[in-house]
């Protein structure tokens, strides 16, 4: 079974108190020792680099491997000066400082020329990673905390299944207690990353006889157990970034359990809160490409003078920048550490964002779009293009994340509900 890699908690000359400017300063000296910067306006210089806009990873398995290798020893580079948990306490290898200074690390690492970013690695430094402060045990706590934030161990998200998705309350992989273990059997389904994790969050039924919001209970497992079988699932857009994983009499011990046993409906919407709050980004390259790159396309398709796409340019711009103060406000609202309602909103705006993005490139390649020319900078927003509605239902639908805002933020009347019973007894 897998054990948690054991890392020796630093000690940093980075002082508490610091204030934000020596903070940046400091790690402006740093960074420029470790990377190369940005050309100015890199974005904008069309036909120099790599021009990567997708969403999900279209890579063989090896060549993610190494992708994400890079990005790993990126992390735990930065884990040497505390970079890589700036807001974290200094017991689980942070440097115990506020947001502000994590912000303006972001910005500086955004000049310089970082290896990129991988789901994979956000999932388990900034969903998982503060699900297990909310809700682990001390030791919990010390054993995976650590490891999870400095990049010595991966974990993915073991929640949607065939017939759960939206609807996670109603999933149906049985956990059944023996002792000091569970045995567990199902299916889950779209778990990101599983064929590179090391461990998995995962949700199960364990009491049938409870409603369905109730009888769940959360596990952080070793992916390495007898009986548990990961299958990566390809895509259209390439790549096979998601995967099914099966259970078969997979004996799981109890102190791996997260939170109460039948609290694991909490745990997963501390988790998916966490999922869509944009607040807090990572200092790599953005996923799904930029206003920025879609100007450049548009300055060199000739069509930037066109009144309807200048239009159109501006409508988007605007809508980046609204997504922005929406995640900043969210973030203030979310000091306690566990983002509220409101990131359902910052969540809507990024999927609505991506959505603009895909009709306005595909106004302004048109045919090129569809047509591997050679042309750089074209053919690939196909990439986008496919994997962007992806996100319109990954966590939680917008259909989810409107109900969330009617019923929590806007405090309008619940929608009527039929699967009020025990979970056994819901039709499926």
């Amino acid at each position: 079974m897998t054990q948690t890699p054991a890392r020796p908690v630093p000690k940093y000359d980075i002082p508490g108190d610091i204030s934000v400017d020596d903070f940046a300063a400091q790690a402006e000296e740093w960074l420029a020792t470790k990377l190369d910067r940005r050309p100015p306006s890199a974005e904008q210089v069309w036909g120099e680099g790599e021009f990567d806009v997708s969403v999900f990873h279209a890579m063989t398995f090896d060549v993610e491997r190494a992708h994400l290798d890079k990005l790993l020893s990126w992390v735990q580079s930065k884990a040497e000066r505390g970079y890589h948990a700036i807001t974290w306490p200094r017991a689980f290898g942070g440097l115990g400082l506020g947001r502000s200074h994590s912000r303006a690390f972001g910005r500086l690492e955004r000049q310089f020329m970082t290896p990129g970013v991988h789901e994979t690695l956000a999932v388990t430094r900034t969903l998982i990673a503060p699900t297990i402060d909310v809700f682990g045990t001390e030791e919990q706590k010390e054993r995976w905390i650590p490891p999870f934030i400095s990049g010595d161990a991966l974990c993915c998200q073991l929640f949607s299944e065939p017939s759960a998705g939206s609807d996670l309350a109603g999933l149906g992989t049985k956990a059944v207690r023996d002792g000091d273990e569970w045995v567990v059997n199902g299916q889950k389904v779209w778990s990101s990353g599983a064929q590179f994790s090391q461990f998995g969050e995962l949700i199960a039924r364990s009491d049938p006889d409870a409603v369905k919001h109730k009888g769940m209970t959360a596990f952080i497992i070793p992916m390495d157990l007898p009986g548990l079988e990961v299958r990566p699932i390809p895509q259209m857009s390439g790549g096979s970034s998601f995967c099914e994983v099966f259970f078969n009499d997979v004996r799981v011990p109890d102190d791996v359990r997260l939170g109460d046993e039948g609290d694991g409906w909490k745990v997963a919407l501390t988790t998916l809160g966490f999922e869509r709050d944009h607040s807090e980004g990572e200092g790599g390259s953005a996923s799904g490409g930029t206003w920025g790159k879609v100007l450049a396309t548009a300055n060199a398709m000739g069509v930037v003078e066109d009144p309807v796409i200048r239009d159109r340019l501006a409508s988007m711009y605007i809508q980046t920048r609204v997504e922005s103060l929406t995640n900043r406000r969210a973030a203030d609202l979310a000091k306690s550490g566990t983002p509220g309602p409101e990131s359902s909103l910052g969540k809507l705006l990024w999927t609505e964002g991506m959505y603009q993005m895909s009709e306005m490139v595909s106004s302004i390649l048109g045919a090129k779009l569809i047509a591997d020319s050679g042309e750089w900078g074209t053919f690939e927003w196909g990439a986008h293009v496919l994997g962007a509605p992806g996100y319109r239902i990954a966590g939680g639908s917008d259909e989810i994340q409107r109900n969330i805002i009617g019923e929590r933020v806007l405090g309008l009347p619940r929608e009527p509900k039929a699967d009020t019973g025990p979970w056994k007894d819901v039709p499926r």
